[in-house]
Order: C-alpha cells, then structure tokens, then sequence
C-alpha cells in the first residue's frame, strides 16, 4: 500500500488543518498517511517516527520511510534544511518552488507563449531608473521580490511635476522629487524590489479586484482548476489580498454584477487561462513538476487579461478539503509514477 507522508516544522499533527484533511482523503482513497516533524526522521533505520490519525484521534507510530512527501512549509533552521535535503534525494517531493517574482517574470518572458499576459516589469536598482519609468507611465506599483500577502506594496502616482503619492496599505504620503528619492533608496536598501505600471482593475463601486486561479494537479498527474475566485479591496485600499483586509467573492455572482451577459465568456476565459498557463509554465522548467499554483490575474476596462503574479504555495484557509481531494490522489500518482521508473531501470 503507498504510504504518503506529511513533512512539517511543527512537532505535532493537532493544530495543522491540511493534516487532518489529507488523513481523512487518504483513507477514503485506500492509502496510508504520516505526519512527521524534521526531528523525527531515522536516517539509519529508514523510519518515521510520526503521526497516523486511527479511529478519530493522532496516534504516534514508527513506520518506514514514505513513498512520497507532501513538503507543505518550508524549513526554519539550517539543520532542517540539511535533513529534507537528506529526504529529497531518496523520496520525491511534490511541492517544489518556482522562484521569486522577477525569476518568473523572467521565466514567462522567455517562454514567449504567455509573454504578451506580462505587465512591463524592471528591477527597482536606482532612483535614476523609477523616475523616467513614472513619468512614462504616471502610475507604478512597486513591491518586493519575495513578498507576499500584499506586503510592502507601495502604489505610486505622479500628482504634479514634482509632487508624488504614494499609498501603501491605508497610509497616504506626498513626496517632493527629493523626498521620493530618499524613500526609494531606503526600499532599496533593505531588500530587492520591481516596479511595474499599474493596471487599473475596479469593481461597477470603485473597489480594487483581481482573480485567483487556484490550479492542482489530479490523479492522473494533469492540471485541474480547483477554484477560482475574484478578491476584492476592502474600502480605501489598493491591494485585493484577503490577509490585507480584502474578502474573496463567489466567481458567477461576481462575473454576472461585474460583466452582465458576458459573464460566461470572462468564466471560461478565466478557466482555459487557468490549466493552459499553468501547463505552459511547468514546462519551462526542466526536470521540475508543481503540484499546485496560485495564479493572479486582472481584467482591464478593455477586457484584456493581465498576470499578476504566480505563487507556488497559494492559500487555502478554510479550503484544505478541497485541497486535500487533489493533493492525495497526486501523492499516490508521484508515488506511483516513481515506482515503475524503477522497474523500467532494472
């Protein structure tokens, strides 16, 4: 029987939502499930010292080492980074990173299929370089490499010849050109950053919206859409995230208020976008498969579909069920794809 393991920082199963849910899949698919911490890795005895969820209740078990690891949340310590480095050379991961924005910003360019879906976007190295890039296109936004959740995202406006604004979360300042100087090399300093145009996507009410298009792959190793739905501002802000104070709608309701009759047009756009993207994307990387991706787009007042970023471990609070019903039978898929290259080799 395949057994699917769980690799979490956490020592224990109780307070970790996808653990349950994964249990509870995989029993209903007929395979086993172990959570485990980094510290509960035998690397001599090939075992586990885990978690298995038997008759409602964790239950600790020792057991062998996993056909495959669902690696859910990144190392904390270097001495957990050298133990799942240990792990992945034997056993296969299904989650793998697809690097920070500009990387895939880069990756997409390069690609050229879904290059034309781009905002413009150059690294923030120097004032020298935002200004002309501002007064080109008298609106930017500006965020950091590796953020996430819509922090550090700074919208910027060119109000004046030399006068500036710039909204970041609920806060509003106005920069003289020498002001906007000294804030760009502060950004600057402290971690990386790119600029893009600001791409103006608005609600019939005047709130800010995007689309996430949240993508797994099923049993047969195939993309699949797992949902998709609009996040809309909360009042006065730019950013749609959900963390940040916006709230996720309901796909059709949202489309027929926003769209009207073309409402099923914008939804199947939305779904064939959703698996031919992500089939294109995986495939620039070589030697590389995702299990799931977060794919955030916007639609302009001319219908013209834009990327806003793509992310590798997309949220799913209060989903994890949903999450699961993919998430496992793609971990038996890897599991089992992986025993007949074997065979084939021997």
């Amino acid at each position: 029987m395949t057994l699917i393991g769980m690799l979490h920082y956490r020592k224990k199963p109780h307070g970790v939502k996808k653990a349950f849910a994964c249990a509870s899949i995989a029993k209903m698919h007929g395979v086993e499930f172990v959570y485990f911490s980094y510290r509960a890795v035998d690397f001599a005895q090939k075992r586990i010292h885990g978690w298995v969820y038997i008759e409602g209740r964790w239950v600790q078990k020792s057991v062998d080492f996993p056909d495959t690891i669902i690696n859910i949340s990144a190392p904390k310590t270097e001495k957990q980074s050298n133990i799942r480095k240990a792990l992945k050379r034997n056993i296969p991961f299904i989650s793998h990173s697809i690097g920070n924005k500009m990387s895939v910003f880069r990756k997409i360019e390069e690609g050229q299929l879904f290059s034309h879906f781009l905002i413009p976007t150059i690294n923030v190295t120097a004032f020298d370089e935002v200004l002309p890039f501002l007064k080109k296109f008298t609106r930017l936004v500006i965020k950091p490499h590796s953020g996430s959740k819509g922090r550090s995202i700074h919208f910027i406006t060119l109000i004046e010849e030399d006068k500036i604004r710039c909204v970041t979360g609920l806060d509003v300042t106005i920069y003289s050109i020498e002001e906007f100087k000294s804030f760009i090399q502060k950004l600057t300093s402290e971690q990386k950053y790119l600029m893009q145009p600001f791409i103006e996507c608005k609600t019939k009410s005047g709130l800010t919206y995007d689309f996430r298009l949240h993508v797994q792959k099923n049993e047969t190793g195939k993309w699949t859409v797992n949902l998709i739905y609009p996040r809309v501002s909360g009042s006065g802000r730019l950013t749609s995230n959900i963390s940040s104070g916006g709230y996720r709608g309901e796909l059709i309701p949202f489309l027929v208020e926003e769209f009207g009759n073309e409402y099923f047009d914008i939804k199947q756009l939305l779904e064939y976008f959703a698996v031919a993207f992500s089939t294109h994307f995986e495939s620039l990387f070589k030697n590389r498969a995702f299990d799931e991706l977060g794919i955030d787009v916007a639609i302009d007042q001319n219908h013209r579909l834009w990327i806003y970023e793509v992310n590798w471990r997309p949220g799913s609070k209060n989903r994890e069920f949903s999450v699961a019903k993919n998430l496992i039978p793609y971990a038996r898929y890897v599991a089992e794809s992986k025993r007949k290259k074997r065979r084939r080799v021997q």
